[in-house]
């Protein structure tokens, strides 16, 4: 089976993260995001991803190359203009002829993908949406289904009055080809708000897949550290470590001094240097080749690579991007730091 990504958006509420970076290639425990889901998915036997980019998307490219690396097939369509949803899902219809996956990049879940796919083929839907419960939905598009999983009104941003349902559209999608030639081309089109309406109103049957029980946008740096500390925490289970039976994840290439003290849960990746007396944790993810000074402090914080953590800082509640340096004795609280910046993270 194949897949599409829908990785062209400017990540622009998760700036300044996304300031050099496509949102898609944001390090989640220090790979980036469409890694993750790219390797979840060669679980459930997609062996070909087609990747529909537009903002850097030649960073995405020089990432993934061809997808050998990763096991898997990878080809790109770029768009010079944003299309929107269901434009940039015409844009690729040339890859498709029989039913396919398709995701929007900047979403965590723990969707059973093959459980999906079945519940979409007994359904013998044109389309399955994906949904997610959340306890307001007024600011989302609401998901209305009857008892046999079909669903039957789509209502956007509605009043607590005017909806039963607090289900909304988590943005994974299972296609049956035929769905592309509804799709109007040359123009940017939305698939919540246009298409899958209209769907609708022509008697198509679409299909409500109400299983998922972990979801989250990745749309801001409040949600990107939420992200992690639901990780460490064990809600939402990455990669092979598991969080719930050992709260610490640490490399047998870190070096952790004398008098340093560990407080899980924490990951500690590859060559990290800690510095005796420092402490890190809880719900700290410190990636490869990073240093933290002697009597340091990192707490609730996630630093990428190549960082350095002067000796007496404290970093708390933070972001630090690669290559950056915090100073010695410095005291950063709920910040992001860029290699020029530190920017404020709303709480």
């Amino acid at each position: 089976m194949k897949a599409l990504f829908l990785a062209g958006g400017f990540g622009t509420r998760l700036k300044p993260i996304t300031n050099d970076l496509p949102k898609p290639m944001v390090p989640i425990m220090g790979k980036p995001l469409l890694e993750r889901n790219i390797e979840n998915l060669k679980k459930h036997g997609v062996d070909e991803v087609v990747l529909s980019t537009c903002y850097k998307s030649h960073k995405i490219e020089k990432y993934f190359e061809d997808g050998r690396k990763l096991g898997i097939g990878i080809s790109y369509i770029s768009e010079d203009v944003p299309l929107g949803t269901a434009g940039a899902i015409k844009n690729a219809q040339s890859f498709f002829d029989d039913t396919f996956l398709v995701f929007n990049a900047d979403i965590l879940s723990d969707i059973d993908i093959s459980e999906m796919i079945r519940f979409h083929k007994e359904k013998g839907a044109l389309a399955t949406i994906a949904v997610t419960q959340v306890e307001n939905p007024s600011a989302y598009g609401v998901i209305e289904h009857d008892e046999n999983g079909f669903i039957t009104t789509f209502k956007e941003k509605p009043q607590p009055h005017e909806s039963s349902s607090n289900l909304i559209n988590a943005g994974v999608y299972i296609f049956e080809p035929e769905l592309l030639e509804e799709i109007p081309s040359g123009r940017a089109v939305s698939i919540e708000r246009e298409i899958f309406p209209m769907l609708l109103q022509k008697g198509f049957k679409l299909a409500a897949y109400n299983r998922c029980s972990y979801w989250l946008d990745l749309g801001t740096p409040g949600k990107y550290l939420k992200a992690h500390k639901d990780i460490l925490g064990g809600t939402l289970k990455i990669g092979s470590h598991d969080f719930n039976k050992n709260p610490q994840c640490i490399s047998n290439t870190a070096k952790i001094s004398h008098g340093a003290r560990i407080a899980g849960p924490v990951y500690i990746g590859d060559n990290v240097e800690i510095g005796a007396f420092a402490v890190v944790g809880p719900y700290t993810v410190l990636c490869h080749n990073s240093s933290v000074g002697m009597g340091a402090k990192v707490i609730g914080s996630v630093v990428w690579d190549n960082v350095n953590v002067g000796s007496g800082a404290s970093l708390i509640n933070s972001v630090v991007m690669s290559n950056c340096r915090v100073d010695r004795n410095s005291e950063k609280y709920n910040a992001i730091l860029t290699d020029k910046f530190s920017h404020p993270i709303a709480v």
